[in-house]
């Protein structure tokens, strides 16, 4: 040390220069070899190609993969450089054999390069080929060898080097040439691909078939000379055929490409999809397509998730369509009207507050709030229908009529919770609308909710009846990242346990399509819970469905906007959805949450909490919450005569004649439409004629609605056509006397219809019963 000390001291000059040429050497090399912009590639979840984007610069060049198919690594080292693994980076004999064959021809005929040079080549574009140049490469090739390790050159070159036209990388031209993975190449087809970067533009598949032959099959004799692979594979290598133009790359999740694209471009992103489910789903949704644009509907989207992982198993967001019907749009993400596909929510949301009990009875008939007067689907009313089967029916009035009691605000909270990103607006400006499609979400944020909730279920059940505090996330479709659901607590994120299991419970109820609806006969089958919406005009047809482990969403509709008859959820969306349940793995149905349930007698007709004078109970799991609610309120205490035929009271019959019978009894309105439906519904007896009788509200308007605005049609000849009131009593025997702006019109028996033919205008209507009971109602007559 001493010595070099003074070594440095004596000869300063040369030591500085030593020092400036040791560091020129140590820099002389970039940082980053190659900075050409690469293809968006995505994979599967096993590693197949789902499909890639063409690089900025018009190039088929895949990022760089961390490996080299050992069939090509050895074609290449032998074509190209035998002893890559034992020169610095130059091979001396190479460079003389080179300098000697050009300076006896006079020009350059022959390289001598190494694969490392060549590296460094293919890093320096469109620098000239003297000799000159070559020293550069040879100090560049010599720099690299110490930066990287053999098998990291190797790479560089094999994911760097030209393969004809617009391909460069051994990856992008094994599948724009043989379809397929570099690793699953043959012999030939590797040696191919290994004489192509030599002389890629004289060598390009489709031209100068016999060169290219010649030069692969003479490789495929050196690797047969040297043992590399046997005499049947050197024969079988030699008779296989030269590709004769690029194939196009897979593009089996197109518009999941394009969604990785827009954070990873340029990038190889490993996705969570399944490709064999994504194909069989791509293959049931072109024929669903198929069918379906005969009645002009054009697009189709469907999401598949895991429940447990919250991964992306299947991504088609749309339809092999045309351009002119915007096959390039992903409607995964993409806001429409939502139908009726938001009932759930607000089912579970009630249950979860304790508002209503699963059976709960809800009144199903004519009803106005303001201007908005919602109707059924197939614009009947049943009078009252119990909560879950107003959900699994899809009906329209009960829910509305749930969501106006739960209230607006309460439930608009419900769904922020939810973060459903396209509710843009305040609770008010979508008013009671906002539970039949007056708001808009997408595939992607109705499918995590969804998963959520089921996730939260599993959780619950699995983990002590705790919660965790991030169920609600959002899902997956990088293999890279994992679902971090956060904190265990035993404060619930949005919904409570039992809320969801009943709602699903409900759900599962859902009448099947035409094709399906034997499905409970069959053991292979699986209980889902799932549920359809349509959109006002046709316009959007929605159908999701969840087991345990899988979540499945279809939307079904036109891009623009356009809509079509026959686009209902049930008849254009839910096939495709119980398609794609059938090729996923069965699942177990959900475990019943103890914990935050209770056993509790239950009104068989009403479906509320049993009062003393039920007459019929049983006892039924319900959620905890729902402990606050109110007793039956339709079962009341009746007098009876000793025939059971009259209702008596004091005023008529001795105290110890009267016989007190539990009777269930409607609403007047409810009652009307109800013993249609339920042809057991039994009417109160009327009273004896010798008793005097106390009444409440006998009577109720079944048409028009309060305050409504009417027109009155016209026939054929122009004459405008009479309006029908209808009004139902408790007691339909009673004479009811009719008036409208107090001039009596007449009275009604029986069968309560009055027609009259008002002016244009407001008006009065009144309607007294033989006992003096009173209705009165206003409406609008509008021309």
């Amino acid at each position: 040390m001493h010595r070099l000390i003074h070594f440095f001291k004596r000869n300063k000059i040369k030591s500085l220069v030593v020092l400036i040429l040791l560091g020129a050497y140590y820099f002389c090399l970039p940082k980053t070899l190659f900075k050409d912009p690469t293809a968006t590639v995505i994979t599967s979840q096993s590693n197949e190609l789902l499909g890639a984007l063409i690089a900025d610069d018009g190039q088929w060049r895949f990022p760089a993969n961390d490996s080299v198919p050992e069939k090509f690594k050895t074609c290449i080292l032998q074509f190209e450089d035998e002893y890559f693994y034992k020169h610095p980076g130059f091979n001396p004999v190479s460079i003389f054999k080179a300098l000697k064959g050009n300076l006896s021809s006079g020009t350059i005929k022959r390289g001598g390069s190494t694969l490392t040079q060549q590296v460094i080549r293919l890093s320096r574009k469109g620098q000239s080929r003297t000799y000159f140049e070559k020293l550069k490469e040879l100090i560049l090739a010599t720099r690299l060898e110490f930066r990287l390790s053999k098998d990291d050159i190797l790479n560089l070159y094999a994911s760097h080097a030209p393969f004809g036209g617009n391909v460069v990388g051994i990856d992008a031209a094994s599948w724009r040439y043989f379809n397929r993975n570099a690793y699953n190449l043959s012999w030939a087809e590797s040696a191919t691909l290994a004489v192509l970067p030599n002389a890629p533009s004289l060598i390009y598949p489709g031209k100068n078939q016999i060169r290219l032959l010649e030069k692969r099959n003479r490789l495929l004799k050196k690797l047969h000379k040297n043992g590399t692979i046997d005499e049947l594979t050197y024969k079988l290598s030699i008779a296989e055929g030269l590709p004769q133009k690029p194939y196009p790359l897979p593009q089996i999740a197109p518009h999941l490409l394009q969604k990785t694209a827009k954070k990873h471009k340029g990038k190889r992103v490993k996705t969570t999809v399944n490709i064999a489910l994504q194909e069989q789903t791509n293959s049931i949704v072109k024929q669903h397509y198929n069918r379906l644009k005969q009645n002009e509907i054009y697009n189709i989207s469907v999401l598949v998730l895991d429940v447990k992982t919250r991964e992306v198993l299947t991504y088609v967001g749309n339809s092999p369509t045309d351009k002119a019907h915007q096959n390039s749009v992903d409607i995964i993400d993409k806001p429409r009207s939502t139908g009726s596909i938001l009932k759930p929510f607000l089912y579970a949301a009630m249950l979860d507050a304790g508002d209503v009990l699963p059976n709960t009875l809800i009144a199903d008939v004519p009803t106005q709030f303001g201007s908005y007067h919602p109707e059924n689907y197939n614009q009947t009313y049943d009078g009252a229908v119990h909560a879950n089967e107003a959900l699994s029916r899809s009906l329209n009035v009960p829910i509305v009529n749930m969501l106006q009691e739960f209230g607006l605000d309460r439930f608009y909270h419900y769904l922020k919770a939810l973060q459903l990103k396209d509710l843009k607006y305040n609770a008010n400006h979508y008013g009671l609308s906002l539970i039949l499609g007056g708001a808009e979400s997408n595939l992607w944020d109705l499918c995590k909710s969804y998963a959520a909730m089921s996730s939260t279920l599993n959780h619950f059940n699995a983990n002590s009846s705790q919660y965790f505090n991030n169920e609600f996330c959002q899902p997956i479709y990088n293999s890279k990242q994992s679902v971090d659901f956060g904190k265990l607590s035993t404060e619930k994120e949005v919904f409570d346990a039992a809320s969801i299991y009943l709602t699903y419970e409900s759900m599962k109820q859902v009448n099947r399509p035409q094709s399906d609806e034997s499905w409970e006969y069959y053991d292979s089958s699986q209980e889902i819970a799932w549920k359809t919406g349509t959109s006002f005009g046709f316009r959007d047809a929605w159908a999701i469905g969840t087991t345990k482990d899988y979540v499945v969403g279809v939307w079904v509709g036109n891009a623009d906007g356009e809509g079509r008859p026959g686009l209902v959820g049930v008849q254009a969306a839910a096939p495709i959805l119980f398609e794609v349940f059938d090729l996923l793995p069965k699942s177990d149905w959900f475990a019943m949450p103890y914990d935050e349930m209770l056993e509790v007698n239950i009104c068989k007709k009403s479906g509320y909490r049993a009062s003393s004078i039920c007459d019929e109970t049983e006892m039924r799991y319900i959620q905890a919450s729902g402990k606050k609610t109110e007793p039956c309120p339709y079962h009341k205490l009746v007098h009876l005569d000793a025939s059971e035929q009259f209702q008596v009271n004091t005023s008529c019959e001795a105290i110890s004649n009267i016989k007190n019978k539990s009777w269930f009894i409607l609403p007047p309105l409810q009652a009307y439409y109800f013993k249609t439906k339920n042809p057991f519904y039994k009417p109160l007896p009327p009273y004896r004629a010798d008793c005097t009788e106390s009444i409440g509200t006998p009577m109720e308007f079944i048409y028009p609605n309060q305050q409504s605005t009417i027109y009155l049609p016209k026939d054929f000849d122009g004459n405008i056509n009479e309006l029908i009131l209808k009004v139902a009593h408790s007691k339909p025997e009673l004479e009811l006397y009719w008036y409208v702006d107090s001039e009596y019109i007449g009275s009604t028996k029986d069968i309560h219809d009055m027609a009259i033919l008002p002016s244009s205008g407001n008006h009065i209507i009144t309607v007294i019963d033989e006992l003096g009971n009173e209705l009165k109602h206003k409406i609008t007559i509008s021309e």
